[in-house]
């Protein structure tokens, strides 16, 4: 799995109903998911940690969707030099996934 594979996978599943919603909406959406995160971390309950922690990814990826921000290249922008010292992002190799389609 790459980010921006997971992006166009949460596009093309969510896209629609997230416009329909709005952005306002949406963005609400995720605010209740960290807040289920935060109940989830105070459990100690590993397995809803995960599972919370999946949703907010999610739900934060539909947000950039809808606004229109490629996450993959935001996280390079920002944390470029730490994805590259600690190998995680080859430069010569941007897209490592061949399993991903991208439109």
């Amino acid at each position: 799995m790459d980010l921006r594979c997971i992006q166009e996978a949460m596009r093309k599943a969510y896209y629609e109903r997230d416009s329909r919603r709005g952005l306002h909406a949406t963005f609400t959406w995720l605010v209740e998911e960290v807040g289920e995160l935060a109940e989830a971390i105070l459990e100690g309950d590993r397995g809803k940690v995960e599972e919370e922690l999946a949703d907010v990814i999610a739900w934060t990826l539909s947000i950039a969707n809808l606004v229109g921000v490629d996450v993959e290249r935001a996280m390079m922008r920002k944390y470029g030099r730490d994805l590259e010292r600690t190998g995680c992002h080859n430069p010569a190799n941007t897209h490592l996934n061949p399993n991903c389609i991208h439109e």
